[in-house]
């Protein structure tokens, strides 16, 4: 089929909500690696793409679910030791006392598993949340995401739903050089708490990405973690890390990018990269916390934590430790950060570079002093990367912020190749608009 059949039929077919990518949306028949392939064979760097996390098609990721698939598909009411295996090696990369896990099909369904483990361990309902955050795309998911509900055909949070000041040392009022910014945001979460109880409510947690994907590729200020987990804590309430985007060493300096804070959650929640594109996710919790939830109540989910997922996430693992890849997206992330951040001298129109890793933001901006998001340039920024087969995409508040979290099999050739391409397109772009002038 070519493009235009394809749309004609997505169009009658497909919810119209669900978005396609680019003003000449791309027909992808092939992955590899960092490359996505049309139908002509060209190959296109994939900057965004978190899921596939160790390379679109890694061959023994494949050769793991199909060995699996065909010997056995079955649910966890039997015995078999890849659950078992999965879970000891997946606790095994987790500090004490995060040990017990709980397995099911997608990151929502493990947002939605957090919120109840929370609920029935403090016995209460409400939660903190981070402003402009996204937590997945079932019912409680989107009434968690101010992302989702502040947004078009959002009806704004609900009562049991308390949002944070994001941790936006760039926007925020609190800046980067403000070396009490991390203790600063986090006093917004005890005020929260407070008017909570004001008005007869309780917390029974706080969810945040352990770094804001959604909210514009935000890192928390030094100390931000460590004093909201306190805070919670001391009114009894239970953190979540967030860590879907996040984990399995995309933050180079650790597998996990809560550990860049020195902290340890109560929850944490795992999806997307754990199964490089095959349908898995999970909840993480503590002893403590899983005795509460065992009320009597049974939990089950069909798909979470059978053979052939847990196959793929044991692969997964394997690969990752293997060929180096948290260490990759170190390497890799600094240069990438380095050399994209000396850019702002010659292109007025970048205002900040940020990340860790392979997780880096890229703020446009009309003016340094004002910040005025410069969204427009942003999305033409995104679609001439395209044309130059580069597949990047926009985040944040005002969408002006390009976001950058490829599969961490990303090279060091791969980075310059996006440095020199950024900064012809934003080369041209300036003449342009001198030109216009």
């Amino acid at each position: 089929m070519n493009i235009q059949e394809i749309e004609a039929k997505r169009h009658r077919h497909v919810g119209p909500n669900l978005s396609v990518s680019y003003r000449k949306p791309l027909h992808i028949v092939r992955g590899e690696g960092q490359f996505l392939y049309d139908p002509e064979g060209n190959a296109y760097l994939d900057m965004v793409n978190n899921v596939c996390h160790v390379g679109h098609c890694h061959p023994r990721v494949v050769q793991a679910g199909q060995e699996q698939m065909a010997v056995l598909n079955t649910n966890t009411r039997y015995l078999h030791e890849h659950l078992v295996n999965f879970a000891e090696r997946l606790a095994g990369t987790l500090p004490d006392p995060l040990e017990v896990c709980y397995f099911v099909s997608s990151g929502s369904e493990a947002t939605e598993l957090a919120l109840r483990l929370s609920r029935t361990h403090t016995k209460r309902t409400d939660m903190i949340v981070s402003d402009h955050a996204y937590h997945g795309s079932t019912g409680n998911c989107v009434d968690m995401s101010p992302y989702k509900f502040d947004g078009k055909g959002g009806q704004g949070a609900p009562p049991w739903v308390h949002k944070a000041m994001a941790p936006d040392v760039y926007r925020g009022p609190y800046k980067a050089d403000d070396p009490e910014a991390g203790k600063k945001y986090a006093a917004h979460v005890g005020e929260l708490i407070a008017d909570a109880r004001a008005n007869g409510r309780e917390i029974a947690g706080f969810i945040i990405e352990s770094m804001i994907s959604c909210g514009g590729q935000l890192i928390p200020p030094d100390g931000y973690l460590e004093e909201v987990y306190r805070i919670v804590r001391e009114d009894g309430g239970v953190v979540i890390a967030d860590e879907v985007q996040v984990g399995f060493g995309r933050a180079g300096t650790h597998f996990w990018a809560f550990e860049t804070q020195g902290v340890v959650p109560d929850i944490v929640t795992l999806g997307k990269p754990i199964g490089n594109g095959h349908p898995l996710a999970a909840v993480i919790t503590t002893p403590e916390i899983a005795a509460s939830f065992d009320n009597g109540m049974e939990y089950f989910a069909t798909f979470g934590g059978n053979p052939v997922s847990c196959a793929i996430g044991l692969a997964v693992l394997d690969v990752i430790e293997d060929e180096g890849l948290q260490e990759n997206a170190r390497v890799v992330g600094e240069k990438l950060l380095k050399d994209t951040a000396a850019l702002m001298e010659k292109h007025a129109l970048i205002g900040d570079v940020r990340g860790w890793g392979l997780f880096v933001g890229i703020e446009l901006v009309r003016d340094r002093a004002t910040l005025e998001p410069a969204s427009e340039e942003a999305y033409t920024v995104i679609e001439k990367m395209r044309d130059r087969q580069i597949l990047l995409s926009t985040e944040g508040p005002h969408y002006n912020i390009i976001k950058i979290k490829p599969p961490i099999v990303f090279s060091e050739k791969d980075a310059d190749h996006f440095v020199t391409h950024l900064d012809e397109v934003l080369t041209e772009m300036a003449d342009s608009s001198h030109g216009r002038r």
